[in-house]
């Protein structure tokens, strides 16, 4: 069974740890370089008001997964910025689901009119996991920059609450 929770500091090392293994993996996310528990906490503790994060934990406690929202300067004031990371080996088994139900309701409480999905255009699995929850593409980055330097498409998905 998975749980969602509001994410806190007691799960940021967990966080850490399923972000770093996507990180190493390379191929799905924007970012390039580890984090550590304290750099999780301090992007919560930065985080508007107007933002939320979650995870989702197993029947035993271990984190599974997380996801956020938050505003993005690049958005306009009625749309939140989404980032979802799934445990590798554990897609699949609902995790994204419940995370989305959890962050769909905070969107909606928090005054939010759509969410915005922001993912590599080599990320198969991410595009597919937002295409599953409704979102739709509306525009493209093409030659995004990474941090290490690699230049990637994104794609820009839309997901109207």
């Amino acid at each position: 069974m998975i749980s969602v929770v509001k994410a806190g500091k007691l799960h940021a090392s967990a966080m850490a740890g399923i972000l770093n293994e996507i990180i190493e993996a390379g191929g799905t996310t924007a970012l390039t370089t580890k984090v550590s528990a304290e750099d999780l906490m301090a992007w919560q503790r930065r985080a508007p008001e107007n933002s939320a994060w979650h995870v989702a934990e197993d029947g035993s406690g271990q984190v599974l997964g997380f996801q956020w929202i938050e505003p993005a300067s690049y958005l306009p004031r009625e749309a939140a910025e989404i980032a979802t990371f799934a445990k590798i080996g554990k897609t699949g088994l609902g995790i994204g689901s419940a995370l989305f139900r959890s962050t769909e309701e905070a969107a909606r409480d928090l005054g939010y009119a759509w969410i915005n999905a922001n993912i590599r255009a080599d990320n198969a699995g991410g595009l597919a996991y937002y295409q599953s929850r409704g979102f739709e593409d509306y525009d493209r980055i093409t030659a995004y920059r990474m941090g290490d330097g690699q230049v990637v498409d994104k794609i820009l998905k839309r997901y109207d609450l």
